[in-house]
């Protein structure tokens, strides 16, 4: 079975989240626990707390289906040292502020080198490759780091593929491999897929032999065993761009078809599938269409 939601908002409080997602008819959502462009917030109160999970329990939705994101402004692959620190310092507050509304899956890109290299420099290709290797070895002993922090939660690490715009890395699927296997943890790390971020980072999804491909791949990979969520989302640009632009469904770059492979592909099953389309008023038709294409 699917369980399809969205990126709801949580203006105004978390406990306010399940509630906008029961406006969609969702039966996942996604939220940001805290302000996603700042360092600092207040502590979650034991009322808002209380709060969140009554209106849960009211939506009728479960932790399982929720894939909290973290703040856009943490690099656990920082180059330098006092900003990898303040990254670390974030997330870890990100997976106990979770812990605390008993979710269980917090949903987070992996990281960024910022190392500079003209394309003119004879070694521009090597440079880039140890940067990248670097920066990898260094997320994941940030994920290591974060895990024995919060040693006895159960809320798992999930890396999301990118679409390798600027020096994002996590844009092909052996990035993600390994980082996994360098967690020590296994229990503790998963794997959340974009549409769009899978398909402008160069794997296709359009026809039914590109899909197949693109997943056999995945599977090869990384394994199917560590897909934790799906970022549901049609792309603005090409195949291969590397840059990172959501569309709304059918109106991009990927159309219906990638979708409907998607849902009717039982390895999406019990996972979260989230919406992060440009346009949020007609998320609730977008999650009528996705159930619809679901053929019995």
């Amino acid at each position: 079975m699917k369980f399809v939601g969205a990126h709801v908002s949580a203006s105004g409080g978390v406990d306010n989240a399940p509630l906008n997602a029961m406006k969609i008819g969702a039966k996942a959502f996604a939220l940001f626990t805290k302000n996603q462009r700042q360092w600092v917030a207040k502590p979650l109160e034991d009322k808002m707390i209380e709060s969140f999970k009554v209106n849960l329990e009211k939506s009728g939705i479960l932790p399982k289906h929720i894939l909290p994101h973290d703040s856009y402004l943490i690099n656990l692959g920082h180059p330098e040292v006092e900003k990898l620190d303040k990254s670390r310092e974030a997330f870890i507050d990100e997976l106990e502020r979770c812990e605390q509304l008993g979710l269980e899956l917090l949903n987070f890109h992996p990281g960024s080198h910022l190392v500079k290299v003209g394309k003119r420099d004879p070694e521009y290709h090597e440079k880039i490759i140890e940067a990248e290797l670097n920066c990898l070895d260094v997320i994941a002993q940030s994920l290591n780091i974060a895990i024995e922090a919060t040693k006895g939660s159960k809320v798992k690490l999930v890396i999301e593929n990118t679409a390798g715009q600027g020096t994002n890395l996590g844009y092909k699927f052996e990035h993600l491999a390994h980082i996994i296997d360098k967690v020590e943890d296994k229990s503790r790390v998963g794997v959340c897929l974009d549409t769009c971020h899978t398909f402008t980072s160069g794997y296709d999804l359009r026809t039914r032999e590109a899909y197949e491909k693109t997943m056999d791949e995945f599977e090869r990979i990384v394994g199917f065993k560590y897909l934790a969520g799906m970022h549901i989302n049609d792309s603005k640009p090409k195949l291969g761009s590397r840059v990172d632009r959501h569309h709304s469904l059918g109106q991009g770059e990927i159309g219906w078809d990638a979708f409907k492979f998607i849902m009717n592909d039982s390895r999406m099953d019990d996972i979260p599938l989230i919406l992060e389309t440009i346009d949020n008023t007609i998320w609730d038709r977008e999650i009528e269409e996705l159930y619809n294409l679901v053929e019995n």
